[in-house]
């Protein structure tokens, strides 16, 4: 096991190298266009060109870029936006960190224990008229837009039905920091959690529910009822323990490209400064080194998450230990 794990970390390392090497050639070393006018922006006096140039070594070999920008951006974190004067990127990228955590970690618990109740229901009690509602339900929560289900619940909670006491208790848009106002961090993130997990709450529930019936086929199930099991112990202990594997897949997935930024919808609509808006604001003025450390920071959660994915199916699957 502990060289299944060792090889998984590997792995993860080779792949952070490989994409921090693509990111690179595509954004500075593109044929054909000159990398100290993409940081500069726009309209950029001769004088700033040259201080960009100086400072990322355009003048030096690729390579030697190359070491140049990894260093600015995970060794001394001096990395600046010269869209915004004097801006530190890695502390800015960081300072949005503990906002798009905070939200992705709160829809997630919310979608993980609905979409295994839902699941776990739905396949116990598969044909009834309680699976039929479960699933239709499940399917309206997918089919519905986080910015539309947000804006819908703005509507509902901060301007028409604001001051009732059905949810006078909602404070205004915004983000409030865990240390200093914990009820408050709580308070805002409650409407933003519920949004953006429904759709994975319905998504998650069918999935579910299609793994546990297939699973329910298999021949170890044959043999634990001969043994005498109990259905519950059967869906409990033996179906949804393999069907979990889907499961933990499809979390693996988008839990991490959630918190690399994929909240950006939810973020906008709930005026929270995460990851996701901050790359959306560089991208509107083409600031290069915010939108590079954005990048490096979506692909490292991605990549961080799969690699716990395969963690859990170690601990899920005692196959996967020798494979």
């Amino acid at each position: 096991m502990i060289f299944a794990l060792l090889r998984r970390l590997g792995q993860m390392l080779f792949v952070m190298f490989g994409i921090s090497v693509l990111v690179f050639l595509i954004f500075f070393a593109t044929p054909g266009a000159d990398p100290a006018a993409r940081i500069a922006g726009r309209n950029a006096s001769p004088e700033v060109l040259e201080a960009v140039r100086k400072s990322f070594g355009f003048d030096q070999p690729i390579y030697v870029q190359y070491f140049t920008m990894m260093k600015k951006l995970f060794i001394t974190g001096d990395l600046t936006s010269f869209v915004n004067r004097g801006w530190k990127v890695v502390p800015a990228v960081m300072d949005t960190i503990p906002v798009t955590l905070s939200l992705v970690i709160g829809a997630a618990v919310l979608w993980v224990v609905f979409g295994l109740l839902i699941g776990l229901v739905a396949a116990a009690t598969r044909g009834s008229w309680l699976d039929k509602l479960l699933m239709v339900l499940g399917l309206i929560g997918i089919s519905m837009p986080v910015y539309w289900l947000g804006e819908m619940m703005n509507l509902l909670t901060q301007s028409r039905y604001h001051d009732t006491w059905l949810f006078s208790w909602v404070p205004p848009l915004g983000y409030k920091n865990l240390t200093e106002n914990p009820k408050g961090w709580f308070l805002t993130l409650v409407i933003p959690w519920f949004t953006l997990s429904i759709l994975y709450i319905g998504l998650y529930g069918r999935v579910l529910r299609a793994a546990i019936i297939e699973s329910l086929q298999e021949d170890y199930i044959r043999t634990a009822r001969a043994k005498g099991l109990s259905e519950t112990r059967i869906l409990l202990r033996h179906a949804l323990r393999t069907s979990l594997i889907s499961f933990v897949t499809l979390f693996g997935l988008d839990f991490g490209a959630l918190v690399g930024g994929s909240a950006l919808l939810t973020e906008v609509v709930f005026g929270l400064q995460g990851v996701g808006k901050l790359t959306y604001d560089a991208l509107q003025n083409l600031d290069l080194p915010v939108i590079m450390a954005t990048v490096m920071y979506a692909s490292f959660f991605v990549v961080m998450a799969n690699a716990l994915v395969d963690v859990v199916y170690i601990l899920l699957d005692p196959r996967v230990r020798t494979a």
